[in-house]
C-alpha cells in the first residue's frame, strides 16, 4: 500500500485532529508517518497505529523556529521513502513543495485554517506580507487539497482557481462511553491565541458564578494569565495547559458549558469551524458560540447552543450566567448534543477523506 507523510510543526501527542487523519488513513492500509517537532519538554509519543517522528530544534519560536525547521524537515523528507507528502497549513508548505518535485510525487495541501488571515499574522503588516507571498508562490503548485469548511474552501478556490474538498474536524463518536456526571464550570480548550476573545471572556468571570478552566497553550498564554491577575479572578480562572486527548475529554465530559469566542476582525476567526465546537456536542455541553456563518447555519439545524455577537465582558457574563442558571435550557440544548453528535461524527467525516486520498493513490 502507499506511504504518505503528513507534516505539522506541533508536538504530536496534543494534534486530536492529525491523530484522527491518520488513524483513519493507517486502517485502511496505508503506511502513514506524522511528522512533527520535539520540544524540549516533549512528553514520550503515544502509542498510534501510524509511524510518528519528531524533529529537534535549536531555536522554539519565532523566525529562527520557521527557518530551522523547514530546513531540518526538508533533508528528513529528501531521505524518507515515500509515495505522497501532505503539507498541513503554510508553516510546512515549501519543503514538501521541493521534496516533493524532487522527488516527483504527488504533493497534498491540508489547510485546517485561513493561515494569513489569523490575527497574529493578519494585524501585522511585515509578517503578513511574508506568509502571504510564501502561499502565493506554493499553493498554486497544489492542485490536490482540503479544508475544514465550504466557505474556506470558496475562498481558496477565488484567490488560486482550482478546487478544496471539504472534510470538517469532527469527533470521533463513541457510543460505548458512559455519561459523565456534569460539575459546574466552564470550559474553554484550544488554541491560547490572539483572537479568543480572552481580553473580554477574563474580566467576564468577574461576573458569573463558577469556575474557568483553560485547558491548552499559545502565544497569548502570558497575557492572559497577566488578565486573570489584573481583574482578580486568579482564583476562578484555572490554567490546565497543553493535556493529552485522553485527559482532554475527560475534563470536557464533566464540563457544564463551553466557550468558543474568537474576535470576528480576522476573517480566519469569522470563517472557522472551530474543533472544540464538535467536541462540546460530543461531550453533551452546551456551549456559549459566536454567531458567525458556519455556526450559526449548524445551530438552526441542531440548536445546541446560545450564539452571541456581543463579546463585551458584561454581555458574556450575562450570556453564561443565563444558560448556568436556567436548568430547562440547558437541559433542552444538552439533549441535542446527543442527537447532533450521532450525525457529526468522524466516521461519517472520514468517508469523505478516504475517497480523496483512494483518488490520488487508489
Amino acid at each position: 500500500m502507499s506511504s504518505i507523510i503528513f507534516t505539522v510543526t506541533n508536538d504530536l501527542n496534543y494534534d486530536q485532529r492529525m491523530i484522527r487523519i491518520c488513524t483513519s488513513l493507517a486502517n485502511e492500509g496505508y503506511v502513514i508517518t506524522l511528522v512533527g517537532r520535539k520540544k524540549r519538554n516533549s512528553q514520550p509519543l503515544e502509542n498510534k497505529p501510524f509511524k510518528q517522528k519528531r524533529l529537534y530544534c535549536f531555536f522554539e519560536k519565532g523566525k529562527l523556529f520557521y527557518i530551522e525547521y523547514n530546513i531540518r524537515l526538508f533533508i528528513y523528507l529528501l531521505f524518507a521513502k515515500a509515495d505522497g507528502i501532505c503539507a498541513i497549513d503554510l508553516d510546512t508548505i515549501i519543503p514538501c513543495l521541493w521534496a516533493s518535485s524532487l522527488k516527483k510525487i504527488p504533493r497534498i495541501y491540508d489547510a485546517h485554517e485561513l493561515f494569513c488571515e489569523m490575527k497574529e499574522i493578519s494585524s501585522r503588516p511585515k509578517i503578513y506580507k511574508i506568509w502571504k507571498s510564501i502561499e502565493k508562490y506554493a499553493l498554486p503548485k497544489y492542485k490536490l487539497a482540503y479544508t475544514v469548511n465550504h466557505v474556506i474552501a470558496e475562498e481558496f478556490k477565488k484567490l488560486y482557481k482550482f478546487d478544496f474538498e471539504v472534510i470538517r474536524s469532527i469527533a470521533l463518536l463513541d457510543e460505548n462511553k458512559s455519561a459523565q456526571q456534569k460539575e459546574k464550570f466552564i470550559l474553554y480548550q484550544g488554541a491560547v491565541n490572539e483572537g479568543r476573545s480572552f481580553e473580554t471572556l477574563i474580566p467576564a468571570m468577574k461576573f458569573i458564578n463558577c469556575k474557568l478552566i483553560i485547558c491548552g497553550d499559545g502565544n497569548f498564554m502570558q497575557q492572559a494569565m497577566e488578565l486573570s491577575r489584573i481583574h482578580q479572578v486568579e482564583d476562578k480562572v484555572i490554567f490546565k495547559g497543553m493535556l493529552s486527548p485522553d485527559s482532554l475529554q475527560e475534563i470536557t465530559s464533566k464540563s457544564y458549558i463551553g466557550i468558543t469566542l474568537f474576535e470576528k476582525d480576522a476573517k480566519s476567526n469569522y470563517y472557522s469551524l472551530a474543533n472544540r465546537f464538535f467536541d462540546y456536542i460530543h461531550a453533551g455541553t452546551p456551549q456559549i458560540c459566536v454567531d458567525y456563518p458556519l455556526y450559526k447555519e449548524l445551530n438552526k439545524k441542531y440548536d445546541i447552543a446560545v450564539l452571541i455577537d456581543d463579546l463585551k465582558p458584561d454581555s458574556i457574563a450575562l450570556v453564561v450566567s443565563r444558560l448556568l442558571e436556567d436548568e430547562s435550557l440547558w437541559k433542552s440544548l444538552h439533549e441535542n448534543c446527543k442527537t447532533a453528535a450521532k450525525e457529526l461524527c468522524w466516521q461519517n467525516e472520514e468517508k469523505t477523506l478516504i475517497a480523496f486520498y483512494k483518488k490520488i493513490f487508489g
